[in-house]
């Protein structure tokens, strides 16, 4: 199986415009079988409350009945169960978790679209890839804002991106390639499966689940089209400057040489996400100065190199000094994330703070370390100390509070932490390599 979807891949890549027209018999017993095994098992389950220990004791039957379903084309995909999770905004992020069975077929079709898509994807494109993940995208960013003559970068934001995508355009957009009807119509039958939300069906002709299997690469695709090959053909070919687009799933920043080639991208910007159902954030996107070269010319100047500063990905971008004295834009964690976080670890201590000290100090560690390597990037030490020192002095404050008796005062704490020592931080993932 894996060398038929290589051959697609290489078609995909080495074919200006391929068109596949044999697609759906690929979905069979050998592969399905294949994403049984790779499935989550832990994950929550759907409406069905259907487990993978439970689909797995009649697995062989099972996978044979749900093969000759999909030839008979009456497979039908069951509604994703909407559960919300709370984001750092106050907010809460809506996702959706499929049945099992459900999971099975997505995980089949989304290896088919990825060896279509992946070869034609641009490389500016950093989201649910392989070999690619957040760290690669600040990675590319950093260095296009710090070796190019970028003077202002376009900060935008999608409202509600994965509720607003088109179903037509993302027909229109896989039949470009795909010519298989089959594959068409499994596709539009998850997009029309609908949302069990608080109990009812809800139904639309905009998005696709966020936390569904299938969700991320349609996400890729609708942005390869609607925003990553524009700016490569149409913005960039205009620009008589510098520029450059770097996306993690809806997320992206674009850099301009010149503001007025800025300011134009961001007009157009704004057409081009309404043209196709989406809207931009306005209270979350703007045109910030920004850019080691325009710094340069400040400091040359003699003026201030105090520069806007944006977000991307967790991370803060903001005008600092080498170890020379030149400036050079650099990442920290976001005063936003980082709240967050220590709010994070604060209700996750004192949830926990009855756990014998042993495991709750392995445990914290594990914790930690998740943090480092994540936030942990090259001109970050200070934050990821500054968030090991939040999380040790909450820990004194939690372990008082296991008796009304205090457990330890300063000096008990400080000889018990040489003892139960908390893992230091650490740069994981270096931006100069």
């Amino acid at each position: 199986m894996e060398t038929k979807l290589e051959r697609i891949a290489s078609k995909s890549a080495n074919t200006k415009r391929p068109e596949f027209t044999s697609l759906y018999h690929l979905i069979n017993k050998e592969l399905l079988m294949q994403c049984h095994k790779e499935v989550d098992g832990n994950k929550a389950v759907g409406i069905d409350e259907m487990t993978k220990r439970e689909y797995s004791e009649n697995l062989e039957g099972n996978i044979e009945n749900l093969v000759d379903r999909l030839k008979r084309k009456s497979y039908k995909p069951m509604p994703s169960l909407r559960v919300y999770i709370p984001k750092s905004n106050g907010k809460m992020r809506p996702l959706g978790i499929a049945c099992y069975e459900d999971k099975i077929v997505q995980l089949a079709l989304k290896k088919i679209l990825e060896a279509i898509y992946e070869p034609k994807f641009l490389n500016c494109m950093h989201g649910f890839r392989a070999n690619r993940r957040c760290h690669t995208a600040v990675k590319e960013l950093y260095n296009r804002i710090n070796i190019g003559k970028i003077t202002r970068v376009v900060d935008a934001d999608i409202k509600g991106f994965f509720d607003h995508m088109k179903h037509e355009w993302i027909l229109k957009f896989l039949n470009y390639y795909i010519k298989d009807k089959n594959i068409l119509r499994l596709v539009k039958k998850y997009l029309k499966a609908g949302i069990i939300d608080n109990g009812q069906l809800v139904k639309s002709d905009e998005g696709t689940a966020q936390g569904n299997i299938i969700s991320p690469v349609l996400a890729n695709i609708y942005m390869h089209n609607v925003l990553t090959l524009w700016f490569q053909y149409i913005i960039a070919k205009e620009c008589k400057g510098e520029c450059f687009l770097v996306v993690y799933a809806d997320d992206f920043i674009a850099g301009f040489q010149y503001p007025w080639e800025a300011e134009r991208f961001y007009e157009q910007l704004r057409s081009r996400m309404v043209k196709f159902g989406l809207e931009l954030e306005e209270n979350k996107s703007r045109i910030v100065e920004s850019g080691r070269y325009l710094a340069s010319l400040k400091a040359k100047r003699g003026e201030s190199t105090r520069l806007g500063t944006f977000d991307f990905l967790g991370f803060t971008f903001y005008c600092g000094r080498t170890t020379k004295g030149n400036p050079w834009i650099m990442p920290k964690t976001s005063s936003k994330k980082f709240r967050q976080k220590v709010k994070e670890i604060k209700i996750w201590l004192y949830n926990n703070k009855e756990q014998k000290l042993g495991k709750l100090m392995y445990m914290l560690n594990v914790k930690l370390v998740g943090h480092y390597r994540y936030y942990g990037i090259s001109f970050n030490s200070r934050m990821i100390s500054n968030y090991k020192q939040q999380a040790r002095e909450l820990l004194y404050k939690v372990l008082n509070r296991r008796s009304e008796k205090k457990s330890y005062t300063r000096e008990g704490f400080i000889e018990m932490m040489k003892y139960y020592k908390l893992v230091n931080p650490k740069i994981y993932y270096s931006l100069f390599c």
